[in-house]
């Protein structure tokens, strides 16, 4: 009888770690798929028409993401056909880490102070440009738009 309590008891200890060992696994596996998730990247905004031409320009547009400005520029661009005469490259800094150092990058070597860069801007291969008129009055001269900046 005596034999029997003490079987009982081994048996009971055992089966309660194993819950104890079955959470604590779960817990560990389901925060390594949040941190995974968590992590993931962004993928990169590239309007890449003609990447031979695009290369050889050297013009980069930085835009973001539901800014007013950039969105003036987009207008412009999509109305008057300007990807197809102008190869350039379009990209995304607000949620690129990416582009925002290379858009830095770019600002550093027009000797514009990196602290307080905004979009649109524009890089030509030499200089840099800002605002939306400034790059709308750009793709109208480099496409022989007659619109003069004007949307």
């Amino acid at each position: 009888m005596n034999r029997k309590i003490k079987l009982r008891n081994i048996l009971k200890k055992n089966f309660m770690k194993k819950p104890l060992i079955i959470s604590i696994a779960l817990v560990a596996v389901l925060s390594y798929a949040i941190f995974v998730l968590a992590s993931s990247k962004k993928p990169e905004v590239i309007n890449n028409s003609n990447q031979s031409e695009i290369k050889d320009s050297g013009i980069i547009l930085f835009y973001g993401d539901g800014c007013p400005h950039c969105a003036i520029v987009e207008e412009y661009v999509s109305k008057n056909g300007i990807e197809a005469k102008v190869p350039f490259v379009k990209k995304e800094v607000y949620n690129n880490k990416q582009n925002s150092a290379e858009l830095v990058e770019k600002a550093s070597a027009c000797g514009m102070p990196t602290d307080s860069i905004g979009v649109p801007f524009l890089w030509d291969g030499e200089k840099c440009l800002t605002g939306d008129q400034d790059i709308v009055e750009f793709f109208s001269a480099r496409s022989g738009s007659a619109s003069g900046g004007k949307q």
